[in-house]
């Protein structure tokens, strides 16, 4: 039993056919460049090339990296304002001619890390979040997911969101030590627990690997721990997601 996940980042759109009864690709995972502008029909097209790739004939998981509800993008996130609005379920599905399924990519991620990785079993609050372009969160309470908690969006300063602060890409794109950027990203720590006192947060995305360079500089007592599917998560999450669709 196998789907098709599709992971849409703002730097690259990668795909590979899942075993949903594992933590299993069925292949190599395929990526394109995620087109610049990232505008719905050049980003749908290359969605579509991924599918092509597989010549897959089944349902499609998407993982999308804004808020999305019943399909529709409430937000445009990182990605071009012409997307707010879009029902990008049906959009894709029209392209491809195929049953789709799109869900928050951060929530994605935290379903595979709730299924395989070290989410699995935990009671009461669980937030994972992926750090990468943006700052992604899932929420997961007894193992059920609370869709769409984009705590990356929290203000930081009054025009400054917490995700363009202290984000996996800035820390690249201004060539920061683990220690500089790890104490930006422990305000982001003490945001979260400001708010809620999970019983796990769990790490994910490309800044998953490295977690041992920069936990000395996160300041809680809630146990932090790196995703056990690190980037394979969203495309793993996004097939977990369309599991109705083989009904």
């Amino acid at each position: 039993m196998a789907i098709l996940g599709v992971d849409v980042g703002g730097s690259g759109i990668k795909g590979v056919p899942v075993n949903l009864t594992k933590e299993e690709y069925l292949g190599e995972r395929f990526r394109l460049d995620t087109p610049v502008p990232r505008e719905p029909k050049a980003m749908v097209e290359t969605i579509a090339q991924v599918v092509k790739h597989w010549d897959w004939k089944g349902p499609v998981g998407v993982g999308f990296p804004t808020v999305i509800h019943k399909g529709k993008a409430l937000e445009h996130g990182n990605l071009d304002k012409s997307w707010l609005g879009v029902q990008v379920d049906d959009m894709i599905s029209q392209r491809i001619g195929l049953p789709v399924n799109v869900m928050n990519d951060a929530d994605a991620a935290g379903l595979a890390e709730m299924e395989f990785g070290v989410g699995k079993g935990v009671k009461g609050l669980v937030v994972v979040v992926t750090i990468g372009t943006g700052i992604g969160s899932g929420v997961f309470f007894n193992g059920e997911l609370i869709p769409n908690f984009e705590l990356g969006q929290m203000r930081y300063k009054k025009k400054t969101s917490i995700e363009e602060y202290a984000s996996r890409r800035v820390r690249l794109d201004n060539d920061m030590s683990f220690k500089k950027w790890g104490k930006r990203f422990n305000q982001f720590i003490q945001m979260l627990s400001t708010m809620s006192q999970p019983e796990l947060i769990i790490i994910g995305g490309g800044a998953s690997k490295n977690l041992d360079e920069y936990i000395k500089y996160l300041k809680t007592d809630i146990p932090i721990m790196a995703a056990h599917t690190r980037n394979h998560a969203g495309i793993i999450g996004a097939a977990l997601g369309a599991r109705h669709l083989l009904n």
